[in-house]
C-alpha cells in the first residue's frame, strides 16, 4: 500500500529549484516554434476513452496496459490523456480550424499519463512539448518539423543527438507489407516473445521494437517496408531527405524504425541521445494523414511530434544558470508599525513599476535581513525606517539616504543605486 505522504510511484515533484531549468526548456520551445509561426495550445487532461482506443491504436501497449481510465458520476469513461496529438487533432475539427489557413500550426507544453515502468527518465506522469502542422502533406511540413526539434536540443544542449528518420509508407502499401510480414512472423513463430505472437494479427510491425533476442533474431530477416512502398510514397521520402539535406541536418535512414501509435503513415522519426542510455529518446513523431478519419472527420494530412522535458534535462549539458529573479529587497528598520506600513507601499509600489522586489516576512534582524537578501541575490536593499529610506548597492557596496521611496525607486530604476 502506498504511503499517502509520499507522491505516488513514478510521479514526481517539481522543486523550486529545479523550476528555472523547466523554464528555460519552455521559453527556447515558445521561441524557436513561435518564431516559424506556431500557436500556443492546451487540451483537457482527460478525453473521452474512446478518442485514444480509436485514434492510438487498440492493439498497441498504451491502450492495452498502460492508459489511465475511469468511469465518472455521469457513466462516462474517461482517460488521462497518455499523449497529445489525437486531442489536438479532435480540437482542430471542434473548432473548425480547417476554415483558417492552412497548415494550423499549434504547440504545446503539457503533462501525460501512462502506467509505464518508472525508471530514469520514464515516470508515469511526464511532461512533454510538441507541435502539430495540420492541414498539408507537403514533405517542407514534414522538413521544417523536424529541423525545429533539432533547433530546440541543438539550443538546450542536448548531448549526443542521432537523428533516425523512416517511412511508413501509404495504407495500400502498409496493408500489402503487413501481410508480408505476418507471414515471416508465422514462420519463425516459435522463436518469438509471447507478447509478439499475441499481436502477430493486431500489430506486427511492433515486432521490431521488441527487446527479447530471439525475436530480434528473426526481425533481423525480416522483409522491410521500405522496400515495398508505392512510388508515391517514394517521392515523398525522397522529398524529405533533399530538404534534410539542404540544411546540413545529419540522419540515418531506419527502415525499422516503428512508432508506438497506430496512426502514424509514412514520415516517422525519432531522435534519440547517447547521454540516456537504454532509454535513448528523446522526442520523435511523424506524420498521421488518417488520424483525422479515425475520430470521424474529413481526411486531413497532419504532422507532428513530442519531446519528453525530463528526458530533455537528463541529456542536456551547459544549461544557463538562472538570474536571480531579486533586484530589490525591502527591510524593515524598527518595530513601529507604521514603519511597517512603510515598507509595504514601497513593496508594492516596486512591483507596480516592474521591479522583482521580496520584503522581510520573518521577523529577522537587521543583519539577518541583509543576509537574506545576499542569499535572494538581490542588487539592493532598501532599509525603511522613521528616518526615511536608506538603499543600499550591493554591486557597488555603496548606501544613500532617500526622504520618500518615491525618490528610491527612481534610483533603482535608473540602476545607478546611489549618487
Amino acid at each position: 500500500m502506498s504511503d499517502p505522504l509520499q507522491a505516488p510511484r513514478g510521479t514526481f515533484d517539481i522543486l523550486p529549484e529545479q523550476a528555472p531549468l523547466r523554464l528555460t526548456v519552455e521559453k527556447v520551445t515558445r521561441a524557436v516554434l513561435e518564431g516559424a509561426g506556431y500557436e500556443r495550445i492546451e487540451t483537457p487532461t482527460f478525453e473521452a476513452t474512446e478518442l485514444f482506443t480509436r485514434s492510438v491504436g487498440e492493439a498497441t501497449d498504451i491502450v492495452q496496459k498502460e492508459m489511465y481510465t475511469f468511469t465518472d458520476g455521469g457513466e462516462r469513461s474517461l482517460t488521462l490523456r497518455p499523449e497529445v496529438t489525437a486531442p489536438i487533432v479532435r480540437s482542430y475539427l471542434q473548432h473548425g480550424m480547417h476554415k483558417l489557413p492552412q497548415p494550423v500550426k499549434l504547440w504545446y507544453l503539457s503533462s501525460c499519463f501512462r502506467y509505464e515502468r518508472a525508471q530514469k527518465g520514464r515516470y508515469r506522469q511526464f511532461w512533454q512539448i510538441g507541435a502539430e502542422a495540420i492541414g498539408s502533406d507537403d514533405p517542407a511540413v514534414d522538413a521544417e518539423s523536424i529541423a525545429l526539434l533539432a533547433e530546440i536540443l541543438e539550443q538546450l544542449g542536448v548531448q549526443g543527438l542521432q537523428l533516425r528518420v523512416g517511412s511508413l509508407g501509404g495504407s495500400a502499401a502498409r496493408e500489402r507489407y503487413r501481410e508480408l510480414l505476418k507471414t515471416h512472423l508465422r514462420a519463425n513463430e516459435d522463436q518469438l516473445a509471447e507478447d509478439v505472437k499475441a499481436r502477430i494479427d493486431l500489430n506486427p510491425l511492433r515486432a521490431f521494437d521488441s527487446a527479447d533476442e530471439s525475436t530480434r533474431a528473426v526481425m533481423a530477416t525480416a522483409p522491410l517496408l521500405l522496400d515495398h512502398l508505392d512510388k508515391e510514397d517514394l517521392d515523398h521520402f525522397a522529398q524529405l531527405r533533399l530538404l534534410l539535406d539542404a540544411i546540413d541536418l545529419p540522419y540515418v535512414i531506419d527502415p525499422t524504425l516503428v512508432r508506438g501509435l497506430d496512426y502514424y503513415a509514412r514520415t516517422v522519426f525519432e531522435f534519440s541521445s547517447d547521454a540516456l542510455g537504454a532509454q535513448s529518446g528523446v522526442g520523435g513523431g511523424g506524420r498521421y494523414d488518417g488520424l483525422a478519419e479515425q475520430i470521424d472527420g474529413p481526411p486531413t494530412p497532419g504532422f507532428g511530434w513530442a519531446a519528453g522535458i525530463e528526458r530533455i534535462l537528463l541529456a542536456a549539458e551547459g544549461l544557463p544558470e538562472p538570474e536571480p529573479l531579486t533586484v530589490l529587497f525591502v527591510a524593515i528598520g524598527d518595530d513601529d508599525p507604521a514603519t511597517r506600513a512603510a515598507g509595504f507601499a514601497l513593496s508594492t509600489d516596486a512591483r507596480r513599476a516592474g521591479i522583482p522586489t521580496q520584503i522581510e516576512l520573518a521577523g529577522r534582524s537587521i543583519k539577518g535581513q541583509y543576509k537574506h537578501a545576499d542569499r535572494l541575490g538581490a542588487r539592493f536593499v532598501a532599509t525603511v525606517s522613521g528616518a526615511g529610506v536608506e538603499l543600499k548597492d550591493f554591486e557597488s557596496g555603496d548606501s544613500t539616504a532617500f526622504d520618500d521611496r518615491d525618490a528610491a525607486l527612481a534610483a533603482v530604476l535608473r540602476g545607478k543605486g546611489v549618487a
